[in-house]
């Protein structure tokens, strides 16, 4: 796997947020934006699960590209609970294409606070969503992406402390095209869990570049 490259992306609304980009070695079956857990209580573009995504994806070909939200770290702005969010994810798929050609398609991938702002985003540069472990407190536009034909694979912790995995099974049970996987005994951290949850991405990244 190549080493990572750093990046400065720049939201519609003017913020500048502090990025990394990573390319397989080989060919490049797809592309991944990931997005990290709630900014207010440390999570940032490397914490536990977004480490671990942004690490083995590159070596089954799939390019990350992992950020941090506007205030957290190196990134400008200051928290807004989800919403202008939105725009820095938005500026995060922006970078990713730049770095890929037009016929690879992307996958939106967020853990905690960060699926939720995933499944906030309906952009038509997307093939799929992956959310793992969204609490949906905070995805203030989820109803296009709950609707929209394009696949969607939630990953639910089985001993979730911050909300059952049950109440978030039940609100996705309508949704289009949308697979519910339980990661068994993990916590919302998925400590010693965080392969099989690799193993989940991996996967799907592969279903859309069939």
């Amino acid at each position: 796997m190549a080493d990572s490259q750093r990046l400065s992306l720049t939201t519609v609304d003017g913020v500048l947020l502090e990025a990394e980009f990573v390319r397989p070695d080989g060919p490049v079956h797809a592309g991944a934006v990931l997005c990290h857990p709630h900014p207010q209580v440390g999570g940032n573009m490397r914490s536990i699960v977004t480490s671990a995504l942004f690490a083995a994806l590159p070596r089954s070909g799939v390019a990350c590209l992992r950020f941090n939200f506007r205030g957290v770290q190196g990134s400008q702005g200051s928290y807004t609970g989800g919403f202008r969010e939105i725009d820095d994810v938005v500026a995060a798929i922006g970078a990713l294409d730049e770095h890929l050609g037009p016929l690879v398609p992307r996958v939106l991938a967020g853990w905690s606070f960060g699926g939720d702002v995933a499944l906030s985003v309906n952009d038509r540069r997307v093939a799929g969503w992956f959310a793992i472990a969204p609490p949906l407190r905070f995805a203030s536009r989820v109803g296009p992406v709950a609707a929209d034909p394009r696949p969607k694979v939630i990953v639910l912790a089985q001993n979730d402390e911050v909300q059952e995995s049950d109440d978030v099974a039940a609100t996705v049970a309508s949704w289009n095209a949308t697979r519910v996987e339980i990661v068994g005994g993990a916590s919302h951290f998925f400590v010693g869990r965080t392969d099989e949850v690799v193993g989940l991405a991996r996967d799907f990244a592969r279903s859309l570049a069939r």
